[in-house]
């Protein structure tokens, strides 16, 4: 919507969802139906339920890694995040990193398929050029990146782990 920082991130604090918004979710919605529906296709229940779990702590990790590696940027007395965007320390993102990635290598071990973790560099790889972007348009991150982060994450990983099983 914006075109500068300041006029970026006004949208952002609205909490109304403008046209963009709807369209952004409705595409969203769809590809995650279609992405899970072939996502089903490929295994019996119980794996792909276990994938569901794997995809939701990866996505959530590759998001929570911009705390760690990205300034945030709104800095003001009426910011909602303010306490938990100061930087993180390692030893959280080495448990955030656990939590993250034991799902997987849990699906990986059922399946006796390691390549699935092809996805954890090419989702990183995502999270760099998102951060890019971040830092581009608005600086830093806010939560709504955040958030922003773990849905592109998402979809990339059901994407990604379909690609794994199709072709390998």
């Amino acid at each position: 919507g914006g075109w500068t920082k300041d006029k970026i991130l006004s949208i952002m604090k609205d909490s109304r969802v403008g046209a963009y918004g709807v369209i952004g979710l409705v595409l969203l919605f769809i590809l995650k139906m279609v992405l899970l529906r072939e996502l089903i296709s490929f295994h019996e229940i119980p794996i792909v339920l276990l994938t569901f779990v794997a995809v939701h702590a990866i996505s959530r990790f590759m998001a929570a890694t911009f705390v760690f590696t990205d300034a945030y940027v709104r800095d003001t007395p009426d910011s909602k995040a303010k306490p938990i965007a100061k930087k993180t320390n390692i030893n959280n993102l080495i448990l955030a990193f656990i939590f993250g990635v034991a799902p997987l290598l849990f699906v990986a071990y059922l399946l006796n398929n390691y390549l699935v973790f092809v996805i954890v560099p090419v989702l990183y790889l995502f999270k760099i050029r998102l951060g890019i972007y971040f830092r581009k348009w608005i600086g830093g991150y806010t939560g709504d990146c955040l958030g922003a982060a773990q849905q592109i994450m998402e979809v990339s990983s059901y994407a990604l782990i379909i690609l794994v099983w199709k072709f390998i």
